[in-house]
C-alpha cells in the first residue's frame, strides 16, 4: 500500500454530495430484490406526511454534523415534484475520481432514472476540476445496469472494484468501467435475505484507507470468498469481519471521510450499535467512529454510505 498521506487522499474524501428529499418513502419498485427494505405503507397519508419529515430532518442533521466534523457537504433539495423516492442515496447514480473523471449509471428501477440532476454536474464541473464526463446511462434501453458506488465498492489505491452480482449490477458494464478508470474487476455472487442476492455490495462491504469491513460469508463460493478476503489483506489493511445480522443493520453501510482531526467512519446509530467490543476497537485504531442516526431513511433500504456520494475531485 501506498504511504498513509497519500492513502487517506485516494481512497478518503473530504467533500460529499447529499440530497434532502421532501417527500421520502420507501421505493416500491426497488422493493422486490431489496430485503432490507420495509414494505411502504398504502393510503396513510398522515404516516407518509410524517415519514417525510422525519427523513428531511435526519438528512438535515446528519449534514451539519459531518459539517461540524470538518467535511464539506454539498446538500442539494429534492422537492419530490419528479416522484424520486430514493434521491436520498444520490451514491447509486453518479461517482467522482481523481483525475478528474465523473461517471453517470444505468439504474435498474424506472423511477430511479429521474434521480440525475444536471444542477449536481454542473456543481462538479464549477467547484472542482473536473476533465469528462462518462455516462453509461444509455444503456438501461439494453437492459444493463451499474447502480454507482452501491454496486461497486471501490478500492481507489490498489485500483480494485469489488462488485456483487445481481440485476443492479452488469458484469458487462462492470468490465467497461474498469477499463475506462483503470480498476481490476473483483466479481462474486452473494446470497443474503430471503435467499436473494445482496442487491448492492455497499451494504456488505466498506474499504476505508487502513481497514475494511466485509460480510464475506455472504459470498456463496469458498474459493472466490477466500479471493476477495486476500485481495483486501494483500492491500495492507486490517480485515474486520461482520456478521450477517450486523449486516442487515447497515454495519457494512459506512464511509471513511477526511475530518478536520483525521480520518472518521460515518456510520448509521443501529449498525455501530451491532457492532462488538473489539470490532469498534479495531476501527478506533485508525479513524474515529461518527453514529449518526438515520431510522426512517433506513426503511428505504439504505443507510449512511447510500446517502453519500464522495468527491474525489481537486478544488479549482
Amino acid at each position: 500500500m501506498k504511504n498513509n498521506m497519500q492513502t487517506h487522499f485516494l481512497q478518503t474524501p473530504g467533500a460529499v454530495v447529499m440530497v434532502r428529499p421532501h417527500r421520502f418513502s420507501p421505493n416500491p419498485e426497488t422493493a422486490h430484490d431489496n430485503t432490507f427494505q420495509s414494505v411502504a405503507s398504502q393510503g396513510d397519508v398522515q404516516n407518509a406526511a410524517g415519514m417525510s419529515e422525519a427523513a428531511y430532518q435526519e438528512v438535515t442533521v446528519v449534514a451539519q454534523r459531518l459539517q461540524d466534523a470538518g467535511v464539506t457537504v454539498h446538500l442539494f433539495e429534492d422537492d419530490g415534484l419528479r416522484e424520486t423516492p430514493d434521491s436520498v442515496f444520490p451514491n447509486n447514480w453518479f461517482s467522482t475520481h481523481s483525475g478528474g473523471h465523473v461517471a453517470l449509471y444505468p439504474m435498474f428501477a424506472p423511477n430511479r432514472r429521474r434521480e440525475r440532476r444536471q444542477d449536481i454536474i454542473e456543481m462538479l464541473k464549477s467547484d472542482y476540476r473536473v476533465q469528462d464526463v462518462i455516462d453509461y446511462s444509455g444503456l438501461e434501453g439494453d437492459g444493463l445496469f451499474l447502480e454507482g458506488t452501491g454496486a461497486m465498492v471501490l478500492d481507489h489505491v490498489e485500483r480494485v472494484a469489488y462488485a456483487c452480482l445481481s440485476r443492479r449490477t452488469s458484469e458487462v458494464i462492470l468490465e467497461r468501467f474498469c477499463t475506462h478508470f483503470n480498476f481490476e474487476p473483483m466479481a462474486f455472487a452473494t446470497l443474503g435475505g430471503a435467499d436473494k442476492p445482496v442487491y448492492h455490495t455497499n451494504v456488505m462491504m466498506c474499504i476505508a484507507s487502513q481497514f475494511a469491513l466485509v460480510g464475506d460469508s455472504l459470498i456463496t463460493d469458498p474459493l472466490r470468498r477466500q479471493a476477495v478476503v486476500q485481495r483486501l489483506a494483500d492491500s495492507g489493511r486490517e480485515i474486520v469481519t461482520l456478521l450477517p445480522e450486523q449486516i442487515a443493520a447497515f454495519a457494512g453501510n459506512a464511509m471513511e471521510l477526511a475530518g478536520n482531526k483525521g480520518p472518521l467512519l460515518a456510520i448509521s446509530s443501529k449498525g455501530l450499535v451491532s457492532l462488538r467490543a473489539d470490532q469498534r476497537m479495531a476501527i478506533e485504531k485508525y479513524a474515529e467512529i461518527l453514529p449518526l442516526a438515520v431510522p426512517t431513511i433506513e426503511q428505504a433500504g439504505g443507510s449512511v454510505r447510500c446517502m453519500l456520494a464522495g468527491v474525489h475531485l481537486k478544488r479549482r
